[in-house]
């Protein structure tokens, strides 16, 4: 991985996912995508990802991370499992509950 606003996993020097984030009102780090190659799902790379990006932005001096999920979404119980919790809610038009999700460093 490297220290931009775009990580990208590798095993065996393949490219298998990525994640990328930016800021939610310009302060607090909002992961906006997290990308594992299907065959790769599974195996602990999205953990490994979000905590390497976690341990990055605390060593940045932040003191929260964000994140959201469809609410028809999978990513959600994920986001659960690795102690996030839900924080508010979006409801777009024509488009399932947008779930933030906030974790403290």
């Amino acid at each position: 991985m490297n220290q931009q606003e775009i990580y990208i996993l590798s095993e065996d020097g393949l490219d298998i996912g990525w994640l990328r984030y930016g800021y939610f009102w310009d302060q607090i780090p909002f992961m906006n995508l997290l990308w594992i190659d299907e065959p790769y799902r599974g195996s602990g790379f999205g953990r490994q990802a979000v905590q390497h990006w976690e341990q990055a932005m605390q060593a940045m001096g932040h003191k929260q991370v964000m994140t959201s999920s469809m609410a028809n979404e999978e990513a959600q119980h994920f986001y659960r499992k690795l102690g996030y919790r839900d924080s508010g809610c979006l409801l777009p038009d024509n488009e399932p509950l947008e779930i933030f999700f906030t974790k403290a460093l």
